[in-house]
């Protein structure tokens, strides 16, 4: 496989080493574990640039000093691997809290916002990170949001211009990811009234996983806004292509931050308000993306020239098996699929 493009840059996340491990779960796998499989992968000379960051223990300490940075910096040069978008640890169990609370949890939200984009502006001062964007979600549920949905978002949208009034001024952006667990942004749809609401589009945008948002053609959570029935056919491939170019091409305009990823089409949860996807490996079999075509809906405009709106674009597989990740041909695996999207819709 040669590569014909040299951009946009590919990456790595670095947080499938901590979302799902746990006490209950296995073991996290360290930082540096993460960067060294990262770094050893090579599909036909070409590697990772660089890795996206989960800024939460036991990975990168939200409460990171200067030393702790400058040796965070150290770990990546000597891994030939720049730093990109870093996700800011919003939630309550990492010290956040709800973009839709109170007072008091909006303020732990906005000030882990804060603490992320300082440490976004030092890695950039450090000469480590030379792109990429802050991620935030509104950390609070569908089912909370649904007990009165227009003063759901109205809090959402308020609190998420304040956090972008904080990154404006550290020169950082705010990329909301959207995914059918996060209040206001369970569905296509209502993540394009949030962001309008917000109307902040050069400092606060969304950040598109082709998993995510794959589901919602499905309309999970949001069954008002599906775009395939309950019963859709998975064999009709082209269906759920347009489908997908349908829900991507209300969502482009405003996205600043790409996740190249793979779903099954499965959620996991019970009831009507706690669903999330899952993430599988880029030639699984049950996958229902075709990962080079529906990148396209992204990397592509409605012109079908290359946007070139990403410098990087990352891959996201969550929830894998500790075995399966310490597997280098994952990373071989996962290297290929992002060299094939960039080759399709990359550039000079």
């Amino acid at each position: 496989m040669s590569t014909t493009h040299s951009s946009p840059a590919l990456h790595n996340a670095m947080w499938p080493g901590l979302v799902g491990k746990g006490s209950d779960s296995e073991p996290p796998i360290d930082l540096d574990t993460m960067l060294d499989l990262t770094a050893a992968a090579e599909v036909e000379g070409v590697r990772f640039d660089g890795v996206d960051l989960f800024l939460s223990l036991p990975h990168t300490d939200i409460d990171s000093s200067d030393d702790d940075l400058q040796r965070l910096a150290e770990k990546l040069a000597a891994r030939k691997l720049l730093a990109g978008s870093l996700v800011a640890p919003v939630w309550p169990p990492t010290g956040g809290g709800s973009a839709m609370g109170n007072e008091e949890e909006r303020g732990r939200f906005l000030t882990q916002v804060k603490k992320a984009c300082g440490i976004g502006r030092k890695l950039r001062d450090l000469g480590i990170r030379k792109y990429g964007v802050v991620r935030i979600d509104s950390a609070a549920s569908p089912a909370d949001w649904a007990k009165d949905p227009e003063a759901g978002t109205k809090r959402i949208a308020e609190t998420f211009r304040e956090a972008g009034a904080i990154a404006k001024g550290f020169g950082e952006r705010l990329a909301a990811e959207g995914e059918i667990c996060w209040a206001g942004m369970h569905s296509w749809r209502r993540n394009v009234e949030l962001l309008e609401l917000v109307d902040m589009p050069e400092t606060v945008g969304f950040q598109a996983d082709m998993a995510h948002t794959m589901l919602f053609t499905m309309g999970h959570n949001a069954p008002e806004d599906r775009l395939l029935p309950a019963d859709f056919d998975w064999s009709q491939a082209d269906r759920l292509a347009e489908a997908y170019r349908q829900m991507a091409r209300a969502l482009r305009p405003w996205t600043f931050d790409f996740h190249v990823a793979q779903n099954d089409g499965t959620v996991k949860g019970s009831g009507s308000h706690d669903k999330t996807g899952r993430h599988c490996l880029p030639f699984d079999p049950n996958g229902k993306l075709d990962i080079v075509r529906d990148a396209g809906a992204w990397m592509r405009g409605g012109d079908g020239n290359v946007t070139r709106a990403f410098q990087h674009i990352c891959w996201d597989g969550c929830m894998f098996p500790n075995a399966v990740m310490m597997d280098p041909q994952t990373w071989n695996d996962v290297l290929r699929v992002m060299v094939a999207v960039r080759n399709a819709h990359g550039w000079e």
